[in-house]
């Protein structure tokens, strides 16, 4: 009798292994179809302007807009899902060293979408408000209290963003530990809230933002840029981080 059960009991083992093999192999396929599925719906996609090219002539020309956006923004975009999508087989596989490698272009095309995506949201034609800065009265009051004037501000901003060495951006954010308004540069895409200040207002000073209509001037480019800034946008910013 304990001869023919310890038959039946080999017997089981090896369909139970079979048997927990498929299983296995079926959740595997079932986590990696829900991570297909998930990466597909959370890709990044480019925002549309909210104005036309055109629209903010003559301080940036349509050419400039027309470039920047479809071209540069949507190549941020493009190359920060790919490197999520790399990165997320790297994770389901384990390979730390490939998730590694994968950061510093996550960093800056993600970095790059993200500051893009302000950037447009920060600029306004003049005929929907643009370089109207009373239409930020929170904003005005708080730069007017640490720099004396709106005037100060712009001069102060644009000598510490035109003195950034190669390409990055230029920005006012808010410290929310003291309350109080800071101007930052943030080289390349790196992106301002990596200091721990939060975003109002940024200023892209890469090449392609300003060359084709500027030069080499990127002085004049910071002074023209002021003629479209969209206030109203900036205090919304403000007043929500608050």
């Amino acid at each position: 009798l304990r001869i023919s059960r310890s038959r039946r009991q080999s017997s089981r083992t090896p369909r139970v292994s079979f048997v927990m093999g498929i299983l296995v192999r079926s959740a595997n396929r079932f986590v990696a179809r829900s991570a297909s599925r998930l990466s597909v719906r959370s890709k990044h996609t480019l925002p549309d302007l909210p104005y036309e090219v055109s629209a903010l002539e003559p301080a940036i020309s349509g050419e400039i807009m027309q470039i920047h956006h479809s071209k540069h923004h949507n190549t941020y975009v493009t190359n920060l899902n790919a490197a999520l999508e790399k990165y997320a087989d790297a994770e389901a596989k384990g390979d730390m060293a490939a998730m590694i490698a994968l950061q510093g272009a996550i960093k800056f095309n993600g970095g790059g979408h993200v500051n893009h995506s302000i950037f447009w949201s920060n600029l306004a034609p003049t005929s929907c408000g643009g370089g109207d800065s009373s239409t930020a009265p929170s904003v005005t009051a708080a730069i007017t209290a640490q720099w004396g004037s709106m005037e100060a501000f712009q001069s102060t901003f644009n000598a510490q963003t035109a003195a950034i060495q190669g390409s990055g951006w230029g920005w006012l954010g808010l410290d929310k530990t003291d309350g109080r308004l800071k101007i930052a540069t943030c080289a390349n895409q790196d992106p301002l809230s990596m200091t721990g200040l939060v975003p109002l207002l940024g200023v892209d000073v890469w090449e392609h933002a300003y060359y084709l209509q500027y030069k080499n001037v990127r002085p004049e480019y910071l002074k023209a840029i002021w003629g479209v800034v969209n206030w109203r946008n900036v205090e919304q910013r403000f007043l929500e981080a608050k």
